[in-house]
């Protein structure tokens, strides 16, 4: 699996090309500025671009932008973004497209192995891995009562927020301590409840919910 990588501090860049390339991940290319992950993710075509939200000349959001042009040249391209704080600006426009193979992870992230690599496995194989941080942000900001999310009973709310970080069934059951059938039920309430479309395909169903989440902000 090739990977693009773009960070701009030189130990953390060193670091997760060790971390990738013993996990069996090839780095086709490893940059520190925007300019250098545009050429990159062009000419390399990457199976999955890991990519730092501010990255030099700006210090902005450039890598952010850089990964989302790319995107639109190259529909479906897996992107996972890290970041140093919560900005749900940038998880917003991630989702955007609404197409899968999407990743917001904060930097903290990074430090344990084995959660870093699921993620970009997972955003690798068209799947979504979001920050736990992120979405407590996102159901924080639409639990009040005039919200859908006020309809939820606290099962479901602990469903969702664990569906919307990329798990399955078989994985929210495992960390819930209850039967796959049980929560197949709790889906469907939730998307019931939410007025949402019940799908067999797990990672649209995620982008789904995150963005009715965050629809109207």
């Amino acid at each position: 699996m090739r990977v693009v990588l773009a960070e701009d501090l030189f130990l953390l860049r060193d670091g997760l090309v060790r971390l990738l390339q013993a996990h069996d991940f090839e780095i086709a290319a490893a940059v520190e500025s925007g300019p250098e992950l545009t050429r990159a993710l062009a000419e390399q075509e990457p199976d999955v671009a890991v990519v730092d939200v501010r990255l030099p000349p700006t210090h902005t959001d450039e890598g952010l932008q850089c990964a989302l042009e790319a995107r639109r040249r190259r529909p479906g391209l897996p992107v996972l973004v890290l970041s140093q704080h919560v900005e749900q600006l940038y998880a917003r426009e991630l989702l955007a497209d609404g197409s899968g193979g999407v990743g917001y992870l904060l930097k903290d992230r990074v430090f344990d192995a084995e959660q870093f690599v699921d993620a970009v496995r997972r955003v690798a194989s068209g799947g979504t891995a979001m920050d736990p941080q992120v979405i407590q942000q996102l159901l924080a900001r639409r639990s009040g009562n005039d919200r859908p999310l006020a309809r939820l009973t606290p099962r479901e709310l602990e469903v969702l927020e664990l569906m919307a970080q990329g798990r399955t069934n078989a994985a929210i059951a495992a960390r819930l301590v209850v039967t796959e059938r049980a929560i197949a039920k709790h889906t469907a309430n939730i998307f019931a409840k939410l007025g949402l479309e019940v799908s067999d395909d797990d990672n649209r169903r995620v982008l789904a919910v995150l963005a009715f989440l965050d629809h109207g902000r």
